[in-house]
């Protein structure tokens, strides 16, 4: 004999829905702050290796922007 299904009410469905959506939402708000935070670390790492590059350069400011504004 067949066993009968168990009906879940739409009211249910959407709870275990909007529960579902808020545990990924939490997640991908962590993820996407953690994108974020490793992101900015970059950039920082560049400016610095930018700064170091024209400070080893010994070229002056003005030709440094000189170079870059002739390259564009």
């Amino acid at each position: 004999m067949a066993r009968p299904r168990k009906t879940i009410s739409i009211d249910e469905k959407i709870a275990k829905a909007k529960e579902n959506f808020e545990k990924v939402k939490t997640r991908y708000d962590a993820a996407a702050k953690e994108l974020e935070d490793l992101q900015a670390k970059q950039r920082a790492i560049h400016r610095n290796e930018l700064i170091q590059a024209v400070e080893k350069s010994g070229k002056s400011y003005a030709e440094i922007m000189a170079f870059l504004e002739s390259t564009f």
